[in-house]
């Protein structure tokens, strides 16, 4: 049988970045075609595995965050991903998802907090994972954002257990910035290395934050 080509577009590749990648393929000896195909071949065998990204959002007012769940959801839109969230009764974030068609993972009546806090989010998990069908999962965990503004030591608590056991997607896990500010900073910093990747969240704008442990030597080097 013969296996035929197919030609791709590619969208903003400004002429700049044609400019250098033609100078690469002259210097090896390549066709730039060979380049761009060899570079889909790798980015589809990194996506043969589903990820397990645990992702710490910092976030200070609810349009920061309205903002990024919209975007989310546009990011997300005619996608294999499962869109769900969990989040206390009222919470603002609830409106917001659920005119999206996101799944509502929360398990009612709602008890997070106290001795059988980490029961009733084991359930929560369990929840979205059999609605999910083994699809990955794009979930937000509001849950983890009340539970922390009563009890930040009961939220690193369910951090670790869900850490220690993540499931395939992406989980968010987002914080108040006035929390994490009255946290103990060893805490603090024990919360930022627990996640892959930590984002703060301010009107449209996404920065990313890198942690990283330095020596004093480091702070008089360039």
């Amino acid at each position: 049988m013969i296996s035929l080509t197919k030609d791709i577009l590619i969208r903003g590749f400004d002429d700049s970045t044609h400019f250098e990648l033609g100078k690469k393929s002259d210097q090896m000896g390549v066709s730039i075609n060979s380049i761009v195909k060899d570079a889909v071949e790798q980015w589809l065998d990194k996506k043969i595995h589903v990820p397990h990204v645990h992702d710490l959002l910092i976030y200070s007012d609810e349009k920061s965050m309205n903002g990024f769940l919209n975007s989310l959801d546009r990011m997300t839109s005619s996608t294999e991903w499962f869109k769900s969230f969990a989040a206390p009764p009222k919470h603002h974030t609830e409106k917001v998802l659920s005119k999206l068609n996101w799944y509502n993972g929360t398990v009612k009546p709602y008890k997070p907090h106290g001795e059988d806090g980490s029961k009733y989010c084991g359930k929560v998990i369990q929840n979205i994972t059999k609605a999910s069908t083994k699809k990955p999962l794009c979930c937000v965990d509001f849950v983890i954002t009340d539970v922390a503004n009563n009890s930040f030591t009961q939220a690193m608590k369910l951090e670790k257990q869900y850490d220690d056991a993540r499931l395939p997607g992406l989980m968010f896990c987002p914080y108040k910035a006035s929390d994490l500010m009255n946290s103990d900073i060893t805490d603090m910093i024990e919360l930022f290395l627990m996640h892959d990747r930590i984002f703060v969240l301010k009107n449209d704008d996404i920065y990313k934050l890198h942690i990283t442990k330095e020596s004093i030597h480091k702070i008089f080097l360039n």
